[in-house]
């Protein structure tokens, strides 16, 4: 078995299954830790948990306090070495609160768990911690230039973005490589180069107020609803067929008087089936593949909505929250290697992930900062965000293993080419 794996491959891998008693005791402990994002005490509580982990294993661990950005903070350890800077990310909050009644890690067969976060991804920060401590344990650590980062608000990010994201920015700046251990579609013969970005958009819209038989009149126009409706439908003709992006207006509300509360997500309006709308408002997300692709698709939105109807105005304002994460050739190199170590491992190829089909995380903004990037290679499973959250037990060492090669490897020189 493992015949292409050299002495101390087959070391890396031989740690990471002696090893497996005291991971799944790390997972189901931390799962029973309530750290959904605004439970700031419970996401300082796992992250201890995981600074000890770290430090036990000889990294250096710091916590950036979140009280500039409304949230607990993020964990960072970091281990310097002579290789290439790798910077593994991951995050310690959930999607469940403390009110929810999905709180405890279950184990459901030999080869599952079902558990709050057990692969969104608590799951994936273990493999993060199993794969340093295997390079350790094999000798080769101290040939990795190391940094990770777990943020405490990776599913409802803080405010200002820019303090809540500051440290990733900095980290990711110095580093040549990042990797990520979500768990991306829960197929291990898949991984993310790719991601779409996340922008909110506001679309606000005035009409003149008159009785309803005098709708359409020179000097009464449309009505909002009218004009809002026109925005909505010209960005959907000029927008939909272009590959990758998409356009989705999630609420929308209009009348004689409207509001909107919640950032976007609740709405009001009082009108009357005889009254000409007055105002309307429609709120929703944009999802482009680059920054090229993005900016030309804000051009275009802006140019439609200021192409108003008589009697009428129009106003977006957009909300970037995620930046997108183009497909590069160094992140196809990445998966090139990590391809390669899974088949030496028997455990198969691994392909890319549409990015159709990769939401929104933390690795993105790395995007533009590190020459490769990959990410969605964690703990495996599916229902996650759900009170199914299922984790597959088997997937737990196969993945360590394929991190730790790739590491080790990354350590060694292999396919790596300057920035």
């Amino acid at each position: 078995m493992y015949t292409t794996l050299d002495s101390t491959e087959r070391a890396i891998v031989e740690a990471v299954e002696r090893e497996q008693p005291s991971a799944l005791a790390l997972l189901e402990e931390v799962v029973n830790i309530n750290s959904g994002t605004l439970n700031l005490d419970g996401v300082r509580r796992v992250g201890d948990r995981f600074r000890a982990a770290f430090e036990a294993i000889g990294l250096r661990t710091r916590w950036i306090d979140g009280a500039a950005f409304t949230r607990a903070g993020h964990l960072v350890a970091e281990r310097d070495g002579p290789g290439p800077h790798v910077l593994l990310i991951g995050h310690l909050d959930t999607v469940f609160e403390q009110d929810d009644a999905f709180q405890r890690f279950e184990r459901i067969s030999p080869a599952e768990a079902r558990g709050p976060g057990i692969i969104d991804m608590k799951g994936g920060d273990v493999i993060i911690v199993q794969t340093l401590s295997a390079l350790r344990a094999a000798g080769v650590l101290d040939r990795l230039h190391v940094s990770v980062i777990l943020t405490g608000d990776e599913e409802d990010t803080g405010t200002p973005r820019d303090d809540a994201r500051r440290a990733l920015y900095e980290l990711a700046d110095a580093a040549d490589i990042a990797v990520g251990f979500e768990n991306g579609s829960g197929d291990p013969r898949r991984a993310i180069t790719a991601r779409r970005g996340f922008t909110g958009w506001t679309l606000r819209t005035t009409g003149h107020p008159a009785h309803s038989s005098q709708i359409f009149r020179e000097d009464v126009g449309s009505g909002a609803v009218f004009e809002l409706a026109r925005v909505l439908d010209a960005v959907r003709t000029r927008l939909s067929s272009d590959p990758l992006l998409t356009f989705n207006p999630g609420l929308v509300v209009g009348g004689s008087s409207v509001t909107v509360q919640g950032e976007g997500t609740r709405g009001t309006a009082a009108g009357k089936t005889n009254v000409v709308a007055g105002e309307a408002i429609a709120t929703g997300d944009l999802r482009a593949i680059s920054p090229e692709q993005l900016q030309s698709a804000k051009r275009a939105m802006t140019e439609i909505a200021a192409a108003h109807l008589p009697q009428a105005s129009s106003a977006l304002t957009f909300d970037d929250s995620y930046p997108p994460m183009a497909p590069t050739a160094g992140n196809a190199r990445l998966l090139a290697m990590y391809d390669r170590v899974s088949r030496e491992l028997g455990t198969g190829p691994v392909e890319a992930t549409d990015p159709r089909s990769a939401g929104a995380a933390d690795i993105s903004f790395t995007a533009g900062r590190v020459g490769m990037a990959l990410d969605g290679i964690g703990l495996m499973g599916h229902d996650d965000h759900t009170p199914g959250e299922t984790a597959d037990l088997r997937t737990l060492p196969t993945q360590t293993s394929r991190a730790a090669l790739l590491l080790y490897r990354l350590a060694s020189g292999e396919s790596v080419q300057a920035r």
